[in-house]
C-alpha cells in the first residue's frame, strides 16, 4: 500500500476552504458595502449555487468518462482565478453577476472531483476522510477571523484581492497533488449510475441534501449582517463563525469513532433535528451571546456530522466509475438547495424579518428529519 500523501491531500482542502471561509461570511458584507439591495444580494449569493447545480456534473461525467480528475482540479482552479480576476473591471450588479456565474463553474468543478482523488489515496481507509478534511475547517477558521480582524480597520474595498490570493492557494496546492485512481471491481459491470441511483434510500438521501443546504441559506447569506445589525463587531463575527468551525474541527476528529458506532441513517437523522434547533435560535434569540454561542457550537452537526456521514455514504453507494457522477450529484443538489435557501432568504428578508426567515430554514431541516426516519434503510455502521 502507496504512503498517504497526507499534507499534500491537506493543503488543498485548508486553501479551498479558506475561500468558502472568506466568501460565506463577508460576501454578502461585500455587496452591501457596494449599496446592493437585501433581493440583489440573495441573487448574487444564490448565481454560484445555481452554478453548483450544474457544473459539478458536467465536471463529474468528464471525470468518469476520461478519468482525468487531476487535471480538470487544476484545470478548474486556474479558470476559477483567472474568471474571478475580472471583478476589478466593474461593479455594477450585471458585472459582478457574469463574475459570479463564471468564477463558480469552474470552482465547483474541483471539490468533487477532488473528493474522488482522496478517497482512492484512502484506499478503503473512508474512516480517515475526516482527519485530512479537517485541514479544510482549519483554513475556514484562520480566514475568518483574520479577515474579521482585518475588516475592523480597513475598507472592504480590499476584499476581492484576498480572494484573488487565496485563490492563488488552491492553483499551487493542486499542483503539489499526486493522482489516484479509485479501484475497479466494486461492482459488477451492469451497475450503472441511474440504476445505483435507484437503491433503496438513496434518492431520499439526495433530497435530504437539498433540503438540508436549503435550510443553511439564512445562515450563509445574511448571518453576518443579521449579527453587525444586532450591535456585534466585525472582529467577534468573525470568532463566532470561528466557533462554529472548531466546533466543526472536534466532529470531524470524532467522526471516525462515532460511524464505527452509530449508522449513517442515525447520525443524519441527528444532525437534521439539531439544524433545527439552531435556525430557531439563530433567528429568535441571536442578541444574547450565550445563545448565539450555543448555535455555532450545533455547527458540529449541522455541517461537520452531516457532511462526513453525506461523504460516506455516497462513497459506499456507488461503484468505482460512478463515484464522480455521486459526489458530483451530491454538490449539485447542495447547490439547488442552497441557492432556494439565497433566494428565497434575500426576499423574505426584509419582509417577513429575520425571525421567520430562519424558521423557514427550520422547517426545512425538519422535512429532512422526517424523510430520513421514514425513507432511508438502517444500515449496518
Amino acid at each position: 500500500m502507496a504512503a498517504l500523501p497526507y499534507w499534500r491531500l491537506s493543503s488543498f482542502y485548508l486553501f479551498y476552504f479558506a475561500l468558502l471561509g472568506s466568501t460565506a461570511p463577508f460576501l454578502a458584507l461585500y455587496f452591501d458595502h457596494l449599496g446592493f439591495s437585501s433581493a440583489r444580494i440573495g441573487e448574487l449569493v444564490a448565481i454560484p449555487m445555481l452554478m453548483r447545480c450544474v457544473a459539478p456534473n458536467i465536471w463529474g461525467w468528464l471525470g468518469d468518462y476520461t478519468g482525468r480528475r487531476l487535471v480538470i482540479v487544476r484545470f478548474g482552479a486556474v479558470c476559477t482565478l483567472l474568471t474571478f480576476s475580472l471583478i476589478f473591471v466593474s461593479k455594477t450588479y450585471a458585472w459582478l453577476a457574469m463574475v459570479m456565474a463564471l468564477h463558480a463553474f469552474f470552482w465547483h468543478a474541483v471539490l468533487p472531483q477532488f473528493e474522488v482523488i482522496t478517497l482512492a489515496h484512502l484506499q478503503g481507509q473512508t474512516n480517515r476522510y475526516s482527519q485530512i478534511r479537517l485541514w479544510g475547517s482549519i483554513g475556514f477558521i484562520i480566514t475568518v477571523v483574520a479577515l474579521g480582524r482585518l475588516f475592523e480597520g480597513l475598507s472592504l474595498d480590499i476584499y476581492p484581492v484576498t480572494l484573488v490570493l487565496i485563490m492563488a492557494g488552491i492553483v499551487v496546492s493542486s499542483l503539489w497533488v499526486p493522482n489516484a485512481q479509485p479501484a475497479q471491481g466494486n461492482r459488477i459491470a451492469g451497475d450503472g449510475f441511474l440504476k445505483q441511483l435507484r437503491n433503496p434510500g438513496v434518492l431520499a438521501f439526495y433530497a435530504c441534501v437539498a433540503l438540508m443546504q436549503m435550510s443553511h441559506g439564512p445562515y450563509y447569506t445574511f448571518l453576518t449582517l443579521h449579527l453587525e445589525r444586532l450591535g456585534y463587531s466585525r472582529g467577534l463575527i468573525g470568532l463566532l463563525w470561528a466557533v462554529g468551525v472548531v466546533a466543526e474541527v472536534l466532529m470531524f476528529l470524532a467522526m471516525s469513532k462515532i460511524l464505527a458506532r452509530f449508522s449513517v441513517r442515525r447520525v443524519l437523522l441527528a444532525s437534521f433535528l439539531l439544524a433545527a434547533l439552531r435556525w430557531l435560535l439563530l433567528g429568535s434569540f441571536a442578541e444574547f451571546l450565550w445563545v448565539l454561542l450555543f448555535a455555532q457550537v450545533l455547527h458540529a452537526a449541522t455541517f461537520g456530522s452531516f457532511h462526513a456521514a453525506a461523504i460516506q455514504f455516497v462513497q459506499r453507494s456507488f461503484g468505482a466509475r460512478q463515484q464522480g457522477q455521486g459526489q458530483a450529484l451530491y454538490a449539485a443538489l447542495a447547490g439547488t438547495g442552497g441557492a432556494l435557501g439565497a433566494l428565497y432568504s434575500g426576499y423574505s428578508w426584509n419582509a417577513l424579518g429575520p425571525a421567520l426567515t430562519f424558521s423557514i430554514a427550520s422547517l426545512a431541516a425538519l422535512a429532512a428529519a422526517v424523510i430520513i426516519a421514514t425513507r432511508m434503510q438502517e444500515d449496518r455502521p
